[in-house]
């Protein structure tokens, strides 16, 4: 059995902000709710997005008509594996349960030395 350190992208829909600053808080702040307290191991941030002209990474995050979807990254070490896939499938369904209705995708799944 093999640990693994997933990566998931999840889109996190914001209502109500007057700003990119805000939609981000307010991301972070109810997804962090609802992982709480039973999954405080599950990290999250703001992911990044890359320019298509420069290549310049930046925060992803879009916000119009005070409507935000902000793209969050959610890291959890998943012990005991039998591959990649089934790492996957563990950390998409222990995220999942906490985080209904909110699209999730596998970005990165790293062995952990």
């Amino acid at each position: 059995m093999v640990d693994y350190k997933v990566v998931v992208e999840a889109a996190w829909i914001v209502r109500d902000v007057e700003s990119v600053d805000d939609a981000m808080s307010v991301a972070i702040s109810e997804a962090g709710k609802r992982l709480n307290p039973k999954m405080d191991y599950v990290e999250v941030e703001v992911g990044a997005t890359f320019c298509p002209f420069c290549g310049e990474p930046f925060d992803s995050v879009f916000v119009v008509a005070n409507t935000g979807i902000v793209g969050l990254l959610l890291e959890m070490k998943v012990f005991n594996a039998e591959n990649k896939e089934h790492a996957e499938r563990i950390a998409k369904k222990e995220i999942g349960k906490a985080l209904k209705d909110v699209p999730l995708k596998v970005i990165d799944i790293t062995e952990i030395v």
